[in-house]
């Protein structure tokens, strides 16, 4: 029985209110079937359709696939399917199908979820602009409201359901598109009512604007990317009246920037905690400040307490470490100040006291010459340098001791490894979900020049076989490309590798196989086991080997780190389409970064109670 029918419990979760209410509504109006791909922010309807006695799910990892299955099963049975999937390109992958349907006149109801519009066009990641997705190819498109557990938004959702559902069907029969944005949490756990908090308890800036009348974000567009004199003063008098600073770097594809950055950083005496796409872990400038351990120390609550910044300066697009974003937040009465050299809007914290469209590299030079012109010394705390300095020396050092020690073949070591392996010159290419994660965490700092690459714009699993074989043939025949990806990923774009015997290219592939979506076995689905391996693990028990081999690639299975050492430089020096896979287990994994989280945190404390004695 739908949880929407069952007698109310308090507190309830208005989310699973609001979806179990329509998927009962789109039961009763003849939908019987439902095409389901996995992914995070559909978590709701996923788990609503998967509860609801009298509903079919069909589980399909690939959205394109997914789409057409749907419309064979609609044009069988003459009654509309339901098609659902995450946000971003997901959702653009049902765009070939829903051509075929409008034109055949195939009865599709096409279910995309989507972040809140707060979560919109600010860099939000897997965010992209889904209203009229699809344009002329659906009858009809509504941008559903908010879930609420109202009688009012009840009635409103169990309406949509059945308009939407009949007008599929409505000569012409042809799609139709509901745009779902939900908040989280996305699992069902009951969110308590939450009163009005005292004025004590409120962030007032949120409330009731910026002290003195101020905006709550102030926005500046630089005329030709440089930075104007007014920013220029504006930074410098900052700066100068701040002895803890912090500068963030997230994905960046500027080489250039890397020496401003350092020189900058230097200056004033701010760490740098550069993500693994900033281009800043890799080549010969200073790395002294350059911290790459963040991500695991971070975690640490009772290191976060203690370094509390007076200002920091962000960089392009937000890192992908999660433990940033929570760490900024935790310290959100602190001035963010974000420099971006596009003019969109690539600020999705909503933390944001000033956002300076300016080219990152000139306002960084413009800033360092302007401070020497001011003759000033800034007040530059070492003991704020050096807390986070050691705390990225032994969160490193802990890391890489505890990851040699583990029996199994642990998903995060692929890029310990990888840095002490790649030379010059190489393309590291790195696949979303966990890849990029990993990445993020164990890519330490090297002195050799490696451009890493990956697909950040919408963070979608699709095309990166294919992105990172365009990214091969850019570099050229001399210069190697490695690409880093999940087993659903590969799956997802296994056509791609016909691109390397077609055109003869060099790709190295490091496939990470722990068959299905890792990712979700660290996010809160994982703790409903009754549908999570259906909805979300969705184990796909493929062998790669005969897929590889038919393109014309040499497929190899490491048993030890000696091996994949061995094989990860043959196939960099000999060429070719080469996949190298690395077989995990999800649960294992989870276990074995949990406890990397546990040994760091020991060894944080353990080096604090050493420098207070």
């Amino acid at each position: 029985m739908s949880r929407a029918s069952t007698e109310q419990q308090d507190p309830i979760n208005p989310t699973y209110a609001y979806v179990d209410a329509f998927v009962n509504e789109l039961l009763r109006a003849g939908v019987q079937n439902v095409v389901i791909c996995p992914g995070s922010r559909s978590t709701p309807l996923a788990l609503a359709f998967a509860a609801q006695a009298g509903m079919r799910t069909w589980m399909h990892v690939d959205e394109r696939s997914a789409a057409y299955f749907g419309l064979g099963m609609a044009k069988q049975l003459r009654q509309p399917v339901a098609l659902l999937c995450t946000s971003g390109t997901a959702a653009a992958n049902f765009l070939p199908a829903l051509v075929e349907a409008r034109l055949t006149h195939v009865p599709l109801l096409v279910l995309t979820a989507d972040r809140p519009h707060e979560l919109r066009d600010n860099g939000a990641p897997q965010s992209i602009d889904q209203n009229r997705l699809y344009g002329t190819y659906v009858k009809w498109f509504v941008e559903v409201a908010l879930p609420e557990a109202t009688n009012a938004a009840l009635r409103y959702i169990r309406t949509i359901a059945a308009r939407a559902s009949a007008l599929t069907q409505a000569v012409p029969a042809g799609p139709v598109h509901l745009n779902f944005p939900f908040r989280e949490p996305l699992t069902p756990e009951p969110v308590p009512d939450q009163p009005l908090l005292p004025v004590a308890q409120r962030d007032l800036a949120a409330w009731q604007g910026r002290p003195d009348n101020a905006s709550y974000v102030e926005v500046h567009n630089a005329p030709a990317g440089a930075p104007t004199a007014t920013n220029l003063a504006y930074l410098v008098d900052l700066v100068q009246r701040i002895r803890r600073g912090l500068i963030i770097v997230g994905p960046n594809d500027d080489p250039s920037l890397a020496e401003p950055i350092v020189r900058l950083a230097q200056h004033l005496g701010y760490p740098i905690l550069a993500d693994a796409l900033s281009q800043l872990r890799c080549g010969v400038h200073d790395q002294a400040l350059l911290l790459s351990s963040y991500d695991a120390f971070l975690r640490i609550d009772s290191f976060v307490e203690s370094v509390q910044p007076e200002l920091v300066l962000r960089f392009g697009a937000m890192p992908t470490s999660k433990p940033v974003l929570l760490y900024l937040k935790r310290h959100a009465a602190c001035p963010l100040l974000v420099i971006d050299g596009h003019a969109g809007w690539e600020e999705p914290t909503q933390l944001a006291s000033k956002l300076i469209h300016a080219d990152p590299a000139a306002l960084c030079q413009g800033l360092l010459k302007a401070l020497e012109q001011h003759g000033e010394e800034l007040p530059v705390s070492q003991a704020w340098v050096s807390r986070w300095q050691e705390a990225d020396r032994v969160t490193r050092q802990t890391m890489e001791t505890a990851i040699h020690n583990f029996d199994e073949l642990f998903e995060g070591r692929v890029f310990n490894e990888l840095a002490d392996l790649l030379p010059n010159d190489t393309t590291l290419y790195v696949g979303n979900s966990m890849p990029v994660r990993d990445l993020d965490t164990f890519f330490h700092c090297t002195g050799e020049r490696i451009r890493i690459m990956g697909n950040r714009g919408a963070n979608g699993i699709d095309g990166v076989v294919s992105s990172a074989l365009g990214a091969s043939a850019g570099a050229g025949q001399n210069k190697p490309t490695i690409l880093v990806v999940g087993d659903l990923s590969f799956f997802h774009d296994l056509n791609g590798l016909l691109a390397a015997r077609l055109h003869n290219l060099n790709l190295t592939i490091v496939l990470i196989n722990n068959d299905g979506g890792g990712i979700f076995s660290f996010l809160p689905q994982a703790a409903y086991p009754e549908h999570f391996e259906q909805l979300f693990g969705t184990p796909t028990g493929l062998d790669f080997r005969l897929a590889v081999e038919m393109y014309g690639g040499q497929y190899q299975k490491v048993e030890n780190w000696e091996q994949f050492r061995k094989l990860v430089s043959r196939g960099l020096h000999t060429g070719g389409l080469q996949v190298i896979e690395v077989q995990t287990e999800r649960a294992s994994n989870v276990k074995m970064h949990r406890q990397l989280w546990e040994v760091v945190g020991t060894a944080l404390n353990e080096q604090a109670m050493g420098t207070r004695d």
